[in-house]
């Protein structure tokens, strides 16, 4: 979501700050600003890209070596000027910049107006600047951490204060702070990328945390004032993943990626001399994941959709009881957490706020909590009780491609860990490990049809609506396919199961309203053509996804996209590329900003 980058050294602050606010574009956002001390101190702000910020300062070239920078993904108040970041108290000598929500802002600011104070935005993040002010009695540090205390909700916070130019403070409770040293200079940002190209190892803010940046060093202490010492993390992080290469757009580039992605997934994970798979990071924990009997999938966005997969995994492949929740809604119900039940968290920034508090929750309630994460060193890696990391490398992209495509390589990946520890033979396990060693060359080989698909997104592109069918193993892939068109391309587009099209959405059909069927040769092919028939008596266009070679659709629908045979459960890992490449064209055509869509933001770190 919003994105938040300090710095505090001997260098021009403008220069760092600005460039580690256009390392977290990516992440969404439809503002920024920047303060840096000097003499007094400078403020500047903009509406829309880090461009026209970057614009502004470039041109009045402020002095310093201290400073904050932020770009906001809007909760309270519009996009404004005035309720961009950073915001000061009523002297203008707090100047702090937040992610998150400060939920009890409203009491605090009425509070606070009843004792003088005045403000001059719609933002709840305003009225935590007041509250500093309101503790400040000359240790900012005090003050930082007694109105902190007082604040109900989520942060990750960059504050400064004028009287005390030699230090910056952060500080978090869900929402990601992550801290940088190298020699006369410390950094902070809510984002790594933010902080690649100046250190190679970082140390992680835990929650309730709070540092405070000197040149060349930083302390971190609890809000209760405890000293907390941590080690660095190295950064898993090359510097080309930060830049498009030869691609027009980032999307295009890790959908591209794939096939090296998936390599990286499964590489030193197989074993097919016993037909298993090996993954280190559950060593811990496998003895009570072979007396597991309930599997529940918490996650959402795409990443739920990978849970919806791994349900049919999981059932295929394990005697386990399998649920699949959206986190948003899990922690709401009435939990009935079984004796041996293991709860299986999906993000791919592993910050997912709806997904933390879900394993929390679960994790109160006596669950073993498991974490599937694409960021090292993120709040669920580190709040699970053991996980696995997905390897897709550095995604850019708003939309995740290749984290889909690496999160349900290694859901499979776990499923045969714990089938083969149950009833799952030699020869099933073995067959699995060869078709998922084969899916990199036949991901190279859907690729290759990219022009095709260009030409199929200029035939579709002005429609307005989109439907996507499934049934199985590919009901999962219309749900993220739609998803993917709605994301990048804002047509509206639904993902349904098949067999449900006939309980309504088959009244939109009209030749007005296309459809994309999956409908590879598997063990429901024949009930996915019987709806791509009903489709057709309907006069509804149709572009169907199949097997390469099957010439049984022909005539039965408008065009055709094909895939190579591997196994029914391996086809999603194929059959979600094309889709991908059919959105992204959609959206250049439409002339859409693929990898920063309209109000999304790559890191959900709001409820």
């Amino acid at each position: 979501m919003c994105g938040i980058v300090a710095y505090i050294g001997d260098k021009p602050a403008r220069e760092i700050l600005i460039e580690g606010l256009k390392r977290l574009e990516y992440r969404g956002y439809d503002s920024s600003g920047i303060a840096i001390l000097n003499e007094s101190s400078y403020i500047a702000k903009a509406v829309g890209k880090v461009a026209v910020l970057e614009g502004r300062v470039r041109s009045d070239h402020p002095e310093g070596v201290v400073g904050i920078a932020h770009t906001r993904w809007a909760t309270h108040g519009r996009p404004t000027e005035a309720n961009a970041h950073p915001h000061c108290d009523c002297s203008g000598r707090i100047l702090l910049v937040h992610n998150g929500i400060i939920e009890n802002y409203q009491t605090l600011k009425r509070r606070l107006e009843s004792q003088g104070h005045q403000f001059r935005s719609e933002t709840d993040t305003e009225a935590l600047a007041h509250l500093i002010e309101s503790h400040y009695e000359g240790d900012f540090e005090s003050a930082v951490q007694k109105a902190l205390l007082q604040v109900q909700g989520t942060f990750g916070i960059a504050a400064l204060h004028r009287a005390h130019p030699n230090e910056i403070f952060v500080a978090r409770r869900g929402s990601p702070i992550i801290l940088g040293v190298r020699d006369g200079e410390a950094l902070a940002a809510s984002d790594v990328a933010a902080l690649a190209r100046h250190t190679d190892r970082v140390v992680y803010l835990e929650d309730n945390e709070v540092a405070k940046l000197e040149r060349g060093q930083f302390s971190i202490a609890t809000l209760e004032k405890r000293a907390v010492r941590r080690e660095a993390r190295a950064i898993e992080m090359d510097a080309e993943s930060l830049d498009c290469g030869a691609f027009p757009h980032f999307m295009l580039k890790e959908i591209f990626e794939q096939p090296e992605a998936v390599e990286n997934a499964l590489r030193g994970r197989v074993n097919p001399s016993e037909a298993v798979s090996k993954l280190g990071g559950l060593e811990s924990v496998r003895e009570r994941l072979e007396q597991a009997r309930h599997l529940i999938i918490i996650s959402c966005g795409t990443s739920f959709y990978a849970g919806l997969y791994a349900r049919y995994v999981f059932e295929a492949l394990t005697d386990l009881t399998v649920e699949t929740e959206l986190a948003s809604e899990f922690r709401y119900r009435k939990l009935n957490i079984r004796q041996n039940t293991v709860v299986l968290a999906i993000s791919q920034s592993g910050e997912t706020l709806d997904t933390l508090a879900a394993l929390r929750e679960a994790r109160r309630k006596g669950a073993l909590v498991l974490g599937l994460v694409n960021v090292v060193g993120s709040t669920i890696s580190r709040e699970t009780h053991a996980g696995i990391y997905s390897h897709a490398g550095m995604e850019i992209g708003v939309a995740s491609t290749k984290s889909f495509t690496t999160q349900i390589t290694v859901l499979a990946l776990m499923a045969l860990l714990m089938g083969r520890s149950r009833d799952l033979s030699y020869e099933e396990g073995l067959a699995l490990i060869h078709g998922l060693e084969e899916i990199p060359s036949q991901m190279r080989q859907v690729l290759a049809q990219n022009e095709r698909i260009r030409e199929l997104a200029a035939k579709y592109s002005k429609a307005e609506h989109f439907l996507y069918i499934g049934r199985k193993y590919q009901y999962p892939i219309a749900l993220e396919g739609a998803l993917k068109l709605k994301e990048v391309a804002y047509i509206h587009a639904e993902g349904y199961a098949a067999g449900e099209m006939k309980h309504g959405p088959i009244a939109l059909i009209d030749p007005a309203f296309p459809t994309m069927a999956l409908a590879p040769e598997d063990g429901s092919y024949d009930k996915i053509v019987s709806n791509i028939q009903e489709i057709r008596a309907r006069e509804g266009k149709i572009v169907a996804l199949t097997t390469a070679g099957n010439t049984r659709l022909a005539g039965l629908v408008d065009d055709l996209i094909e895939i190579p045979r591997t196994k029914d459960i391996l086809s999603p890992l194929l059959s979600v590329i094309p889709l991908q490449l059919f959105a992204y064209h959609c959206a250049v055509l439409r002339g859409c900003d693929v990898d920063k869509p309209r109000n999304l933001a790559k890191s959900v770190t709001v409820e």
